[in-house]
């Protein structure tokens, strides 16, 4: 790997794209392991991705750090560390493919319910409790350590609950933080941090800054009904994606 115009063609979109996302404006940050993964393998794109998932986690939870809800948070936590658990000791058992199937199916179906509802009849508003928080928060941790699609259970759990933007986007921004620090240490295990890739993370890492605070800025501007009609439509296309490559085994 080499840092050459190459490189920065495909890794500063990738980069900036999840900076977007860890802004605010979940579902962007989608594409970015398959782009990084055009010249680098996909296990190298990760490695390379988690240091700038952490710089930008820094970031977004300093821009939010008074705007975050504790009740989610408390609710959420315990249920994630059981999950990151399970998703760790049934890693080799349990395919990634038919995982991410399963939560795009139920991420379209959530998103599309949601969106029609919206068109034709006032959308209760629900409340974060112990009960779901720690079943939705046990499925973050599995599906992300399996399948790196624990965005769209919390956006399940926590959109009906119509918080402001900016306390939605602090809260997901403290909780994926804590998961992609407890993620680290099977990466250091793994010995996934080269001196190779921690130079490609810090050759990205003004990108990361900058298009996270970019991010930050755009939620920060945009009202609360559009932001959630946004979210709910790049819920839709992450369920689509998670389908598309849930399905792709079963037909090469």
């Amino acid at each position: 790997m080499t840092f050459d115009l190459t490189f920065f063609a495909v890794m500063v979109p990738a980069v900036v794209l999840m900076g977007l996302s860890k802004g605010g404006f979940s579902g962007l940050g989608l594409l970015s392991l398959p782009l990084m993964a055009l010249i680098v393998s996909p296990v190298q794109a990760a490695a390379i991705m988690l240091p700038i998932l952490i710089i930008q986690d820094v970031v977004t939870v300093w821009s939010y750090r008074r705007e975050f809800d504790r009740r989610n948070l408390a609710t959420l936590l315990p249920g994630m560390l059981l999950g990151v658990l399970a998703g760790y000791l049934l890693a080799a058992k349990v395919s990634d493919a038919v995982v991410g199937l399963a939560v795009g199916i139920i991420s379209i179906g959530f998103a599309l319910r949601r969106l029609l509802a919206g068109k034709t009849a006032a959308q209760p508003v629900t409340q974060a409790n112990y009960a779901a928080g720690t079943v939705w928060g046990a499925i973050c941790g599995f599906t992300s350590m399996i399948a790196h699609a624990g965005g769209p259970p919390f956006q399940i759990y926590v959109m009906p609950q119509r918080l402001p933007p900016a306390v939605f986007v602090g809260t997901g921004a403290l909780f994926f933080a804590l998961m992609n620090w407890i993620k680290v240490l099977p990466y250091f295990i793994l010995g996934q941090f080269s001196a190779q890739n921690l130079s490609a993370s810090a050759a990205l890492a003004p990108v990361a800054i900058l298009s996270t605070i970019a991010g930050v800025w755009l939620v920060r501007r945009v009202p609360a009904e559009r932001f959630y009609t946004i979210i709910y439509w790049l819920l839709v296309a992450v369920g689509v994606k998670l389908v598309f490559d849930g399905l792709r085994p079963l037909f090469s």
